[in-house]
């Protein structure tokens, strides 16, 4: 069985994408690049494999954000409140190196309820913006851990990645080496957006 694929920004065989999607559908857990670093991610809307990453990252929910990747902007409002003003920002910026934290909205399961918040990715990776869109539903998404003193191509070289993660997902996709810079990540759940981590995206405001 195949574990590891090699996908590209375009033109990828459906069948292996269908397969993907079947992964997250059943509760799966797959691990794939984004525009900044490698992530790990389950469909956003089924609890049991939310948990599963949430120990395999060892972090607690109730302590945590937990961030949701979205094809677009067009179904934001179903899963968080989001002002006008918000949303211009997003639509100026994404997708891109962002995750913009809003006040989270009740059609998540309720192990994002316990921080009332929820982290916004569109990212710019046709890869993950493709298996989201066939999804038709957000993916839960969280960067892979590196323990202290541990080799950063552990995170960002795709065979090393299976090689360390590939026993505890079911699917890694390689596209290619990753990044090491994360998200800019921008509170929006007050009147005044405020970046709480500068990362690679420099906000258009």
């Amino acid at each position: 069985m195949i574990m590891i694929q090699k996908l590209y920004s375009k033109n990828n065989d459906p069948e292996v994408l269908q397969h993907i999607v079947d992964i997250l559908n059943d509760g799966g857990i797959i691990i794939y690049p984004t525009d900044t670093m490698y992530a790990m991610g389950c469909h956003a809307l089924k609890e049991r494999p939310i948990e599963r990453i949430c120990k395999l990252k060892n972090i607690d929910p109730r302590k945590n954000n937990l961030s949701i990747i979205c094809y677009d902007l067009s179904n934001i409002s179903e899963y968080a409140r989001v002002s006008n003003a918000t949303f211009k920002l997003m639509k100026r910026n994404l997708p891109g190196p962002f995750t913009f934290v809003l006040n989270a909205d009740s059609r998540l399961p309720k192990i994002f309820r316990n921080r009332k918040e929820v982290g916004i990715r569109v990212p710019d990776n046709n890869i993950i913006r493709e298996i989201c869109h066939l999804l038709d539903a957000p993916i839960l998404t969280t960067t892979l851990p590196l323990r202290p003193g541990e080799d950063i191509e552990y995170v960002t070289d795709p065979e090393l990645i299976d090689e360390k993660f590939g026993e505890e997902v079911d699917w890694v996709i390689d596209g290619g080496i990753g990044g090491i810079e994360p998200s800019t990540v921008i509170n929006c759940c007050e009147d005044v957006p405020e970046i709480i981590r500068q990362g690679k995206g420099i906000l258009e405001e």
